[in-house]
């Protein structure tokens, strides 16, 4: 296990060094974005459209934050706690490919098609520990929005722009090498449960 301190926007190779079980802290512009900002994304690329930003190279928070508007019109988060990757399972293997993301980061783990096209397109998946929204939001700097686009989705569904600060601690749980931290241990658990089953003589599963 390595700790790092990386500067947004990455490159192949700065994801290439990262492996699983590393601990990721992100400065620079980084994204929120949920299904619904996933599915207009990538609707507006096939139209020819471009992204409210250039996202080549950023980290991609799978979050709905929980924000308030000041009396100057600006947009303070008050928790960010990250989302259910899955829900993005859907969408995210396109989206590496049309934007050029080189970080995802939510709670859960993404599916094989998630981890084959993060191998593909150079980027990682990285866990933030859920309920610690608080926590995250004192990776923004000044835990205020920069941007925010899209609002008629919903203030959850938006895609909301910030500058990260020492933004983490992340756990790289998915790898631009095929390796996934999340399937270690399903498959260790699934191992010890064999083992108890053959001690016992049971069969659990």
């Amino acid at each position: 296990m390595v700790e790092y301190r990386l500067n947004l926007p990455l490159t192949d190779e700065d994801v290439e060094k990262l492996r699983t079980g590393d601990i990721l802290y992100l400065n620079g512009e980084m994204f929120m974005g949920r299904d619904e900002a996933h599915e207009r994304a990538l609707e507006h690329a096939k139209e020819g459209k471009s992204f409210p930003i250039n996202p080549k190279g950023l980290a991609l928070f799978h979050c709905g934050p929980v924000v308030q508007q000041t009396a100057e019109g600006k947009w303070k988060v008050m928790a960010a706690g990250p989302t259910t990757s899955s829900r993005m399972n859907l969408f995210e293997p396109e989206f590496l490919e049309a934007f050029g993301i080189k970080v995802i980061i939510g709670k859960g783990g993404m599916d094989d098609r998630t981890l084959t096209a993060l191998q593909k397109y150079k980027a990682v998946y990285t866990i933030f520990t859920g309920g610690a929204g608080v926590l995250a939001a004192k990776g923004i700097k000044n835990s205020t929005m920069k941007e925010v686009h899209w609002l008629d989705l919903g203030t959850p569904e938006a895609l909301w722009v910030f500058e990260g600060e020492n933004f983490g601690p992340l756990v790289v749980a998915m790898d631009s090498h095929g390796q996934s931290l999340l399937k270690k241990v399903r498959d260790q658990a699934n191992a010890n449960i064999k083992n108890i089953e053959n001690r016992l003589g049971l069969s659990l599963s």
